[in-house]
């Protein structure tokens, strides 16, 4: 296989474009002569052309420019029988919005949420790089990319086309499969149920009319602060257990809920031991926790909390692999 044909191969496993038959003998390539489009004017194509591929009605009534990608990001899920309605629009982002859903009864749960990321001219994407190290390269179905294939690893640095759209199915199967990690491990995380090209699914948090707050949206009481607390870093030690540091953690993506707490966005979940800034990043989300809480009352250190769990979970757990290995694998004598 020559490097034309190994591209294409995997630009058959990423580019939307080339799973959706229709949508590629609509594509047309552009007349050089002609000037650029206006980038709310390739929009307005792109959502009218969607529009009339999707069949299925929403209670909720998106925006002109939000109908198109939303209900195409959605329309796997409806199709797989695991929603049948979207009902309200619960957070938006520079990165993904969140949406209240209608489950499909053989789910057997009434609301789940879909987390649909928004198109990349409309996405703000933070440099990931620092996060990236010590992953793997991630193709939709949640394979690894060989790091030999070097095309794919250029076209990522260099943020092509082709490279962007590979960084983004990597970055959304990462927080796919970290939930399902973590949550099998017994983390207060949402439950996964399925992913798709541009969209998660996954447990709702909250009631019919109301999505639960995050911490930065409450004022917790003192009696009940210090117990939060204490359960937000024994997920913190449940992410370290499991070999992964959430990487953006602060109030802002934590949940609140009838007494209970929910973490949230995992795109940014980085390796504790494969990646040379993880002291850095873990040191970020116990600093941040802590301002929170010591605003509410509570008494932390987060230095010591720090060099407790990197001690712990870090260097112990690395030193126990080394010598794992001198048994293995002892020197000659």
């Amino acid at each position: 296989m020559n490097d034309f044909e190994m591209y294409e191969e995997y630009e058959i496993q990423f580019d939307p474009m080339n799973i959706d038959r229709q949508a590629r003998r609509q594509r047309k390539p552009e007349a050089h002569h002609q000037p650029k489009k206006q980038q709310h004017a390739v929009i307005e194509e792109i959502a009218d052309d969607t529009v009339n591929e999707v069949s299925f009605k929403t209670t909720y009534v998106p925006g002109r420019f939000e109908e198109g990608w939303l209900l195409e990001s959605l329309r796997p899920f409806y199709d797989r029988g695991l929603i049948t309605d979207v009902l309200a629009r619960v957070k938006g982002g520079k990165e993904a919005n969140v949406y209240r859903c209608a489950a499909h009864p053989g789910t057997g749960l009434e609301l789940v949420a879909a987390k649909v990321y928004r198109p990349r001219m409309f996405r703000n994407l933070r440099n990931d790089k620092m996060y990236r190290e010590g992953r793997n390269v991630l193709t939709a179905d949640g394979k690894i990319v060989k790091t030999t294939d070097h095309r794919v690893m250029r076209a990522i640095d260099k943020k092509s086309l082709f490279g962007a759209q590979v960084a983004h199915t990597s970055w959304l199967m990462y927080e796919y499969k970290t939930l399902q990690q973590l949550h099998h491990a017994g983390a207060d995380v949402p439950q996964p149920i399925s992913s798709a090209e541009n969209a998660l699914l996954m447990s709702y948090c909250g009631d019919a009319n109301l999505a639960a707050p995050t911490l930065s949206e409450i004022k917790p009481d003192r009696d009940e602060a210090q117990p939060l607390f204490v359960t937000v870093m024994r997920n913190i030690e449940i992410m370290l257990a499991n070999g992964v540091i959430h990487g953006d953690l602060s109030a802002y993506n934590i949940l609140y809920w009838d007494g209970d707490i929910t973490l949230i966005d995992f795109p940014q979940v980085t390796d504790s031991h494969s990646n040379t800034q993880a002291y850095k990043i873990l040191d970020r989300d116990i600093s941040r926790v802590c301002d929170y809480f010591a605003a509410q009352g509570v008494q932390t250190d987060p230095a010591a909390i720090m060099y407790r769990l990197w001690k712990r979970y870090v260097e112990l757990d690395a030193k126990l692999q080394a010598a794992d290995l001198s048994v293995m694998f002892p020197e000659d004598e």
